[in-house]
C-alpha cells in the first residue's frame, strides 16, 4: 500500500466528515471470532506465532487494511467499532489484539520490563511522580497531550469508566499551522532539539536521556512529537544538559494551548468494543481524568499496541536517536527497556520479513555530544 500523506483537520472537520470512524460487519466479526478459536487451538506463545496462526478471512483483513490506511491517510486516526469483547475474556481479547497485530505491524515495547502489550487502566500509580518514572496509563488522571513511541498507537477498549476517560485528539499539522501564523518565531523554536527523560525505560546500553526536536525537519513529511512531562523531568533530573531556554517554553505553552483549543480538539468516548488507531506523527492524544466502578472487571481497561507499520513515512534524520531506524517501512521506534529478549528480536525479524518492512538488529545510535549547560 503506497504512503498517503495525512491533511490537516479541525474539530468541526472530524465531526461533519465521520469517514475515520467504521464498524464490522457480522460477517467481519464472525472472521475475528473464528482466528481466535485457532491460535487459541494452537497454544503457541505469542512471540512464537505468525499470521497464519491468526487466520482471517479476506473480509476480516479488509476491514484491519481499510482501518489502518484511515489511520495512516488524511486523518491519521481511525475508530474501528464492533469487536465483540463483552464475550471475550480478558485474555482471549489479549490475544485477539495481538493476532490483529500480527496481521499489520511489528508490535514495540512499552516501559522498563520491555512489555509488548500494555493494561491501561488504574493501579493507584501517580501521574508525574516525582522519580521521572511515572507511567500516565496506570493512574485515573487525566494526562497531558503528548505522543508515544511508534508509528501507530492502537487501543482496543474493553471496559469503559463510570465516568470521565474521554479520549482527546487534535491534528499536529493544524496545530502548526495555527501557531506558525501567530508566531513564525516559536514554530522555528519547535525545531530545535529538547532533551526528554527516557523515565528508566531505556536499553542499558542508552543514557537515561535522549534529545529530539519537537517538529521535525523533513520538508515534505510533516512529523511532531511532544511530552513536556519528560523535557520537564530531564531538566529537574539532569543538571548536566543544556537548559530549555524561556523562547523554547514559550513555543511550548503555546503549543498546548492551541492543542487543547476546542476548534482543534476532538472528544470522543470510546466505547465497548471500538479499537482506535493513531498515528503518533500527525495526530496527538490526551485524556481527561476518570472515576471508575468498583468491581475488578467492570474498571476501564484498555489494551494498548505499539506498532511499526510497512507503509510509515520516513522520519527527520534528527530524530534517529530516539527512533533508531528513520527509513519509510522499518521497524523503529518504542521504548527498549531492560529486559528484551532474544526471543523478541527474533519476532521482529520474523515480523518485519512477512511483511516487507526494513530491520537492522537493534543497536544505539551514537549521539553527538551535550552542549554545555546554558541559562534560560
Amino acid at each position: 500500500m503506497s504512503y498517503t500523506a495525512p491533511r490537516a483537520w479541525t474539530n468541526e472537520q472530524a465531526r461533519l466528515d465521520t469517514s475515520w470512524i467504521q464498524r464490522l460487519s457480522a460477517d467481519e466479526v464472525a472472521g475475528f471470532d473464528a482466528a481466535l478459536a485457532q491460535a487459541k487451538a494452537t497454544g503457541k506463545s505469542w512471540l512464537a506465532m505468525t499470521a497464519e496462526d491468526f487466520p482471517l478471512p479476506e473480509a476480516s483483513r479488509e476491514a484491519l487494511k481499510r482501518a489502518f490506511a484511515t489511520a495512516q491517510g488524511r486523518w491519521g486516526i481511525c475508530l474501528l467499532k464492533g469487536f465483540p469483547v463483552d464475550r471475550w475474556s480478558e485474555e482471549d481479547a489479549k490475544l485477539a489484539y495481538w493476532g490483529m497485530g500480527l496481521h499489520t505491524g511489528v508490535a514495540r515495547t512499552q516501559n522498563p520490563a520491555s512489555q509488548y502489550m500494555n493494561d491501561v487502566r488504574d493501579e493507584g500509580g501517580e501521574y508525574k511522580a516525582a522519580n521521572g518514572r511515572s507511567r500516565g496509563y496506570n493512574t485515573k488522571a487525566g494526562l497531558d497531550f503528548d505522543m508515544d513511541s511508534g508509528d501507530i498507537v492502537g487501543l482496543l477498549c474493553r471496559r469503559t469508566a463510570k465516568t470521565g476517560g474521554e479520549s482527546l485528539v487534535a491534528s499536529t499539522i493544524a496545530v502548526a499551522e495555527e501557531l506558525g501564523r501567530r508566531r513564525p518565531d516559536l514554530l522555528e523554536a519547535l525545531k530545535q532539539p529538547f532533551y526528554h527523560h527516557y523515565q528508566g525505560s531505556q536499553d542499558p546500553l542508552q543514557p537515561p536521556y535522549y534529545a529530539c526536536p519537537i517538529i521535525g525537519s523533513d520538508p515534505v513529511h510533516f512529523a511532531m512529537r511532544v511530552n513536556r512531562k519528560n523535557i520537564v523531568a530531564a531538566q529537574r533530573d539532569f543538571p548536566e544538559l543544556p537548559r530549555v531556554t524561556a523562547v523554547q517554553w514559550e513555543a511550548i505553552d503555546l503549543l498546548e494551548e492551541i492543542m487543547a483549543d476546542p476548534r482543534y480538539c476532538f472528544r470522543m468516548k470510546l466505547e465497548q468494543g471500538d479499537l482506535q488507531l493513531v498515528n503518533n506523527y500527525v495526530v496527538v492524544h490526551s485524556r481527561t481524568p476518570f472515576e471508575d466502578f468498583e468491581e475488578a472487571d467492570a474498571k476501564r481497561h484498555l489494551l494498548r499496541l505499539w506498532l511499526s507499520v510497512p507503509d510509515s513515512q520516513p522520519l527527520p534524520a534528527d530524530w534517529a536517536e530516539y527512533f533508531i531506524d528513520t527509513r519509510p517501512g522499518s521497524v523503529r521506534g518504542g521504548l527498549r527497556g531492560s529486559q528484551s529478549s532474544a526471543e523478541f528480536a527474533a519476532y521482529e525479524e520474523r515480523q518485519a520479513k512477512a511483511l516487507g518492512m526494513a530491520y537492522r538488529p537493534w543497536a544505539p545510535v551514537k549521539r553527538r555530544a551535550v552542549a554545555p549547560a546554558h541559562a534560560a
